[in-house]
């Protein structure tokens, strides 16, 4: 159940932008076991005096490609395997969009299943229609 949001410089093709969404899932479907279709991903795109980096902190050199990619998930991954994450994706990234691994910034927040609703007005991710709340 992760939501992606992706910012970056404005400027890229509805292909590339497409690609992108395409292969942060595919990364988390095989790093982190996210369902098949399960693809929530909204991609900000900004003007270069809104999208404001530092191209050398804690890495280095960002270019105009570099990528902010926050996203939220459900229960907490070890270190080893958000570790296997951000270098798959990295490696993904690279290969299918051209795009350096020093562009590439995510930062990773986890949730509990009553955080969501996933519509219908019912909270969390529900299995059993007598875990509805009755409120």
């Amino acid at each position: 159940m992760p939501t992606v949001r992706i910012s970056l410089r404005k400027g890229k093709q509805p292909e590339y932008l497409r690609e992108l969404a395409d292969t942060v899932y595919d990364a988390m479907h095989e790093a982190f076991n996210v369902p098949e279709g399960d693809q929530f991903v909204m991609i900000h795109q900004h003007e270069a005096e809104e999208f404001v980096f530092n191209r050398h902190y804690l890495g280095g050199p960002r270019s105009d490609d570099f990528v902010l990619i926050a996203i939220t998930i459900g229960r907490p991954r070890d270190s080893q395997t958000r570790q296997a994450f951000y270098r798959r994706l990295n490696a993904l990234l690279g290969e299918r969009l051209g795009l350096a691994s020093e562009d590439v910034m995510v930062q990773i927040t986890t949730s509990e299943a009553d955080d969501w609703s996933f519509g219908g007005g019912r909270m969390g991710v529900l299995t059993r229609p007598d875990a509805l709340s009755a409120s």
